[in-house]
C-alpha cells in the first residue's frame, strides 16, 4: 500500500490493530473493576463464607511474573532480529502461561475440597468467576503467543514480526498486571 508521496505506509496499517488492542484492554479493566466492586458490595451485605484462598495462587503468581520477564526478553530479541532467542523466550513464556492455567485448575480443585462451589455462597462464586475470566484472558494471550511463534518460524517481514510480538507483549504484560491486582485484591478482601 502506498501513500500519495509513493512511500510505504505499512506502519500506519498497524495503528487500527493497536487501537483495538487498547479498546480491549480498557474493556477488560472495566469488567474486572465492576467485578471487584461487586465483590466488595456483596461482601458487606453478609452471608459471606470465609475460606482459605488456595496457596497455589502464590505459585501461579510467581509463574505469571516470570512470564512477564520472558515475554520482555522475547520482545527485545525480536527487535534485535535474534530469532533463536525470540523463539526460546516465546516458548518459555508459553510454557509458563500453561503452567499458570494448571495452577488455576488446582486452585479450583482445592476450593472443591473445601466444599466451595461455583453455585453456592457468593464468596466462592466470585472467586471462580474472577479467576475463570482471567483464565480466559490467559488463553487469549497464549493464542497471541502461538501467533508470534508461527511468525518466528515463517518468512514474514521483520516489521510484521516485531509488530506481532509487540502486540503480544502488550497484552501479556496487561494480563500479568491484572492478575497481580486481582491476587492482591483477593488477599486483602478475603
Amino acid at each position: 500500500m502506498s501513500t500519495v508521496s509513493g512511500t510505504s505506509n505499512a506502519t500506519t496499517n498497524y495503528k487500527p490493530v493497536k487501537f483495538v488492542l487498547w479498546l480491549i484492554i480498557v474493556s477488560v479493566v472495566m469488567m474486572f473493576a465492576g467485578l471487584t466492586s461487586g465483590y466488595i458490595v456483596r461482601q458487606a451485605e453478609g452471608n459471606w463464607t470465609d475460606f482459605q484462598l488456595p496457596e497455589i495462587f502464590w505459585v501461579s503468581t510467581v509463574l505469571i511474573l516470570s512470564s512477564s520477564f520472558t515475554m520482555h526478553w522475547a520482545y527485545l530479541a525480536t527487535k534485535k532480529s535474534a530469532q533463536q532467542q525470540q523463539k526460546l523466550a516465546l516458548w518459555i513464556t508459553f510454557g509458563l502461561g500453561v503452567g499458570f492455567l494448571v495452577c488455576q485448575w488446582y486452585a479450583w480443585l482445592n476450593l472443591v475440597n473445601q466444599q466451595i462451589y461455583l453455585a453456592g455462597n457468593p464468596s466462592g462464586s466470585f472467586l471462580y468467576i474472577i479467576s475463570g475470566l482471567h483464565g480466559v484472558h490467559i488463553v487469549a494471550g497464549l493464542v497471541l503467543i502461538l501467533s508470534s511463534l508461527i511468525g518466528s518460524y515463517t518468512k514474514i517481514s521483520v516489521e510484521k514480526n516485531v509488530f506481532r510480538v509487540e502486540i503480544t507483549a502488550t497484552f501479556w504484560h496487561f494480563i500479568d498486571i491484572l492478575w497481580i491486582y486481582l491476587f492482591v485484591f483477593l488477599l486483602l478482601n478475603h
